[in-house]
């Protein structure tokens, strides 16, 4: 792959190699192989730790988070969002559920929010070892759904992270509890959510995972339907469903669109 000629903030991608003859592409070709950035290529650790020392610098009694100090991150990082309301009384309704799976992956790394300059919190890891690792950025706007977009640009900005390497998890209506399926691109289906990022980015082409909620049943307004807690009968998988939904996260990262549809897209 030529890099020659590439400038701070341009990228090259997988469909832009030249192959040896006889071979054939696996990784998605939208997949960003090279990108240019003029931020430091210091290690992820100089993310994680400001990050770990802010919550660890609060007193055991205060339970506000403490803000992430602007630190440098490596370049090719990933950022996912989950979108969703602030305040307890959001937490756990369907329409956080990808504040959920966010959750469950700060609760899997070991790792701490804190609050960003962007008005999002943050946490960040990496996925791998050695230098194939991937840096990852886990996010939660402190915005509500429908202004999410804003506060998820600035911090792209911020580390320098392309929208196609943006994942969004977000609640969707339209496939069946528990359901998972993954995707780049796409309209925003009437999600406020989807809206936001679409016109604060102004592309739609970022991977979205899509978390099935299901609709309601009856004539109960889908408005109300989504910000009410699952069900009883819903709550006995839903461990399983967020866990599910951390996976599919981490393959897309590691194995590419392709393998992840196919191992669990349903």
């Amino acid at each position: 792959l030529d890099i020659e000629g590439m400038t701070s903030g341009t990228s090259r991608y997988a469909s832009e190699v030249v192959l040896p003859a006889g071979t054939t592409l696996v990784s998605d070709p939208k997949m960003i192989v090279v990108h240019l950035s003029e931020r430091s290529t210091a290690a992820v650790e100089e993310v994680v730790a400001p990050v770990a020392a802010a919550d660890a610098a609060a007193p055991a009694a205060d339970a506000e988070k403490k803000d992430a100090e602007p630190v440098p991150f490596l370049i090719m990082t990933w950022l996912v969002v989950g979108l969703g309301n602030p305040g307890d009384q959001y937490a756990a309704t369907r329409h956080n559920v990808g504040q959920m799976v966010i959750d469950h992956l700060i609760k899997r790394h070991n790792v701490k929010l804190a609050n960003h300059k962007s008005r999002t919190q943050i946490a960040a890891y990496k996925l791998g070892v050695g230098v194939d690792a991937h840096p990852i950025i886990l996010a939660k706007s402190n915005s509500y759904m429908n202004e999410t977009g804003g506060p998820i640009k600035a911090l792209a900005n911020f580390y320098s992270v392309e929208p196609v390497k943006i994942i969004v998890l977000h609640d969707e209506l339209d496939i069946g509890y528990s359901v998972i399926r993954s995707k780049l691109g796409g309209g925003d289906n009437g999600h406020n959510g989807l809206k936001s990022m679409t016109s604060a980015f102004d592309t739609p082409d970022y991977y979205r995972i899509r978390l099935g909620i299901g609709r309601p049943m009856g004539q109960q307004d889908p408005a109300d339907f989504v910000l009410k807690q699952f069900s009883k009968e819903e709550k006995q998988t839903l461990e399983e469903f967020i866990e599910r939904g951390s996976d599919v996260v981490e393959s897309l990262i590691e194995k590419g669109l392709d393998f992840t549809q196919s191992k669990f897209n349903s």
